[in-house]
């Protein structure tokens, strides 16, 4: 008799614990998108109290504070969307996973802003404000904390809803619209916005041209030949040569000018050096990593798995290295205005500053960066090495194009704007290929054109997300500032 009460009782024990034990994964579970934010909150305190002890009893010192808080806030933004256009390619692939490609990031962003980063920052991000119009200091450190309020603002947003932004851009429009709502349209000088307008086109299509290009020239060169293995001995060599002189010119023109400032026409002779040197030696690599390979498209893929992980870091390094100042502009300007009483058209940018936005891009990929990695590397268009390849090839390219040709672009258009020129190439080159095969096909064979326009290679909502996004950046970022400021200078 106490065996049958027993029983039931040890049951409902039993499934009491298991409702238990599912409440608590459930709430595990529906914590742990808090956990990232809580971390991102401890490193914006973190980095006021930084700035305090950094001061001391300096006057202005709460103004400063609290424009570190805001400065650490826009570097974790830039690190959650903005570098996920260098190992977005990478990870897509398959040539990094997502925890190798955040932690080679991290390093090279960090790297790249401490060791390259810098040691000035023009006050009037890219001269698009008169600083004559915002002579009085207190308008300007208002104007400043608008900027960076406001361009932070703008990047979350984004990278909430998934769409790679430019930071720069993000910044331009914060500046812009403080400047405006401090003393009006003549402030602008409309021809530099003029420019930039512009490149917010001719990034992604020269991009896209570029990553196209290559990725046309490896498909006739190599994949489409009878013996692909033979081909590829032949080729990739040349191509991993490119891609490290192409890169040792980005780095000396971008990523290095900190240590020393290197002139175009130099930095071209030092990757002509650097791509003979790399050439000779990837010779016998190539030779002897393809052996006994199958003459198959996926061991040719095999080939651009290790120059893709090496791209990806160096765009990093070079990222981290430039747009940091997109973080810590803006706060340098406040803190030098702060403690010298005036401002000057170049400030130099202090270190406990510099470090406050290297980390804080590092922390914002670690905690936030996965969701646009993703969206980069695998949901706009499918990446193999070789694709990603040509996109980050097309990224260095393009930027150093657009040095000489003294173009003000993104390097967040150019990138992305490769993996849609990989994506539309793909798509254009299947239907041709269709189109030539149709004939040798029966009426029953062909696809119907519902099924030919489900099987697009590019999705066309992303696209579409993507380029809305970037049109409305600037002005979205200069009337979210011009608001603010106002607010700002109303307490005044």
């Amino acid at each position: 008799m106490s065996d049958r009460k027993t029983k039931p009782q040890w049951g409902r024990l039993d499934a009491d614990l298991n409702r238990i034990s599912r409440i608590e994964t459930a709430t595990a579970y529906a914590a742990r998108p808090l956990v990232g934010t809580g971390i991102a909150l401890a490193f914006i305190v973190l980095a006021a109290l930084a700035a305090m002890v950094a001061l001391g009893g300096t006057p202005g010192g709460l103004v400063v504070v609290a424009a570190a808080a805001f400065g650490a806030y826009m570097a974790i933004n830039i690190g959650a969307n903005d570098v996920a256009n260098n190992m977005g390619p990478a990870v897509g692939a398959n040539a990094l996973s997502m925890g190798a490609a955040i932690a080679i990031a991290a390093v090279a962003e960090s790297a790249g802003a401490l060791l390259a980063g810098g040691d000035v920052v023009s006050t009037i991000s890219k001269g698009i404000i008169d600083p004559n119009s915002v002579a009085d200091t207190q308008v300007f450190i208002w104007a400043m904390m608008a900027a960076l309020i406001s361009s932070a603002l703008w990047v979350n947003l984004a990278t909430w809803v998934g769409a790679p932004v430019s930071t720069t851009h993000s910044v331009v429009g914060g500046v812009m619209g403080a400047g405006i709502a401090a003393a009006g349209l003549s402030a602008v000088d409309w021809s530099t916005m003029s420019a930039i307008i512009a490149s917010w086109v001719i990034s992604p299509v020269l991009g896209g041209v570029i990553a196209a290009l290559f990725l046309a020239l490896i498909k006739h060169r190599i994949q489409y030949q009878p013996d692909k293995i033979a081909a590829a001995r032949r080729w990739v060599p040349i191509l991993v040569a490119v891609m490290a002189g192409t890169f040792a010119t980005y780095l000396s023109v971008k990523g290095i000018k900190k240590i020393v400032k290197i002139d175009l026409q130099t930095a071209l002779m030092i990757g002509l050096a650097t791509a003979l040197l790399v050439w000779a030696v990837t010779i016998p690599w190539i030779k002897r990593k393809s052996e006994g390979m199958e003459n198959r498209t996926k061991s040719i893929k095999a080939l651009f798995g290790l120059p893709l992980v090496l791209s990806a870091g160096l765009l990093s390094f070079a990222h981290g290295a430039n747009d940091v100042a997109n973080a810590v502009g803006p706060l340098a300007a406040i803190v030098h205005v702060s403690q010298a009483g005036s401002f000057a058209a170049k400030v130099a940018i202090p270190f406990w500053v510099m470090v406050i936005g290297a980390f804080g891009i590092s922390f914002g990929l670690f905690l936030f960066g996965p969701k646009l990695i993703r969206m980069v590397g695998s949901q706009i268009t499918k990446l193999n090495p070789m694709r990603a390849y040509c996109v980050a090839l097309s990224a260095a390219i393009t930027v150093i194009v657009a040095s000489w040709l003294g173009l003000p672009v993104s390097s967040t258009h150019i990138a992305v704007g490769g993996v849609f020129g990989v994506g539309f190439y793909r798509e254009w080159h299947s239907e041709r290929r269709l189109r030539q095969n149709r004939s040798n096909r029966a009426p029953a064979q062909r696809l119907p054109l519902e099924e030919r326009r489900r099987r697009k290679l590019v999705r066309r909502s992303h696209f579409m997300t993507i380029v809305a996004a970037w049109v409305i950046t600037v002005p979205a970022a200069a009337l979210m500032s011009g608001v603010i400021f106002a607010i700002l200078n109303s307490f005044v």
